[in-house]
């Protein structure tokens, strides 16, 4: 799992290792500034668990909240043993909180949804079912979003456009955060970033079989929505990270060679500006008495900066099998994949 500099504190059972310590079902839940919804979730949750008839957990990951959240999290697991609840030291976004609710999890099924009671916890059963139909990720679609349009519902819909066409994982809506997993696609990823909302896509490039259901969505009744419109230039950036881990994970020269072959072309394209001309007319190269210095300077600039990212793709190919990285991590997918 991802290595950061948080430092979550654990206020619940033992950790996973522990006697006893296994549980069927997971629910990861980032808080952030939920005072008055965290109540009223922890008891949908647990209404909505319990009529599943498996052992579960729940997990709040506070995410520094500063409104009394945490308060009410620690006073709900004192009395309920089922609830764990980590917490961040400070904010370090909804990734993070997810990425430590992984950690932290137990379950060899874990799903994820958000704490703003827009999910709703009676559909985890939904999706839970249709893991166990031999699925490895199930994600949510909020088909009636009750949502603004403007703000919300369009630059989504133009997001998860842009996701599917890139990614090729044919997901109507990747930003649902009520999704289930098997155990080992969650254990198998490194999350950085805003990068929660690709775990379907980073599952796919690891095999993962996945599905899609049709799920509840309702109307905030309490406090404010964490995302705005900023958000979009940190999907597009992560958006490329991610097609490039999904395609040239194992060969990353690949890509670098992608980046570098048009730079490659354009050099002697430029050198020959730089010494050729059409004549007057038009209808014949003719060799100009002098060069031209500006050509001259950018195909040079060109070459040297296709010869440095061509380089940059064979230190990544040679740091990828010093590390054994990718190795490493088939060989845990695998081996989980198997034992699950």
């Amino acid at each position: 799992m991802t290595t950061h500099s948080i430092e979550p504190i654990d206020e619940g059972p033992g950790p996973i290792d522990s006697p006893g310590g296994r549980v069927e079902v997971s629910v990861v839940i980032p808080i952030y500034n939920e005072v008055e919804n965290v109540m009223a979730l922890h008891s949908a949750l647990s209404c909505a668990l319990q009529a599943m008839g498996r052992d579960y957990e729940i997990l709040f990951v506070d995410d520094g909240s500063t409104d009394g959240s945490r308060e009410i999290m620690r006073r709900l697991a004192a009395d309920d043993p089922n609830l764990r609840v980590v917490l961040f030291r400070r904010n370090y976004g909804q990734t993070a909180a997810m990425s430590a609710g992984f950690d932290y999890a137990r379950g060899s099924t874990v799903v994820t949804m958000d704490g703003d009671l827009q999910n709703d916890p009676a559909d985890i059963r939904r999706v839970v079912e249709k893991l166990d139909q031999g699925y490895d990720i199930v994600c949510g679609w909020r088909r009636n979003r009750k949502d603004a349009y403007a703000t919300r519902l369009l630059p989504s819909k133009l997001a998860n456009l842009l996701i599917r066409r890139t990614t090729g994982v044919p997901i109507h809506d990747t930003g649902c955060s009520l999704k289930a997993y098997r155990a080992w696609v969650v254990r198998s990823l490194n999350l950085y970033s805003d990068m929660h909302r690709f775990i379907a896509a980073l599952g796919a490039g690891l095999g993962a079989r996945i599905a899609e259901v049709p799920v509840r969505h309702h109307a905030r009744l309490y406090g404010e929505s964490k995302y705005g419109l900023g958000r979009i230039f940190r999907v597009v950036a992560d958006l490329i990270v991610i097609k490039m881990l999904i395609q040239f994970a194992a060969h990353p020269i690949r890509w670098f060679g992608l980046l570098s072959l048009p730079l490659f072309l354009a050099a002697p394209f430029l050198f020959v500006l730089g010494f050729y001309k059409l004549s007057s007319t038009g209808e014949e190269i003719v060799r100009m008495d002098r060069f031209d210095s500006s050509f001259i300077t950018a195909a040079t600039i060109t070459l040297l900066v296709a010869i440095n990212v061509g380089l940059l793709g064979f230190l990544a190919e040679l740091q990828l099998n010093v590390s054994k990285f990718f190795r490493r991590r088939i060989s845990l997918t695998a081996s989980e994949a198997s034992a699950r």
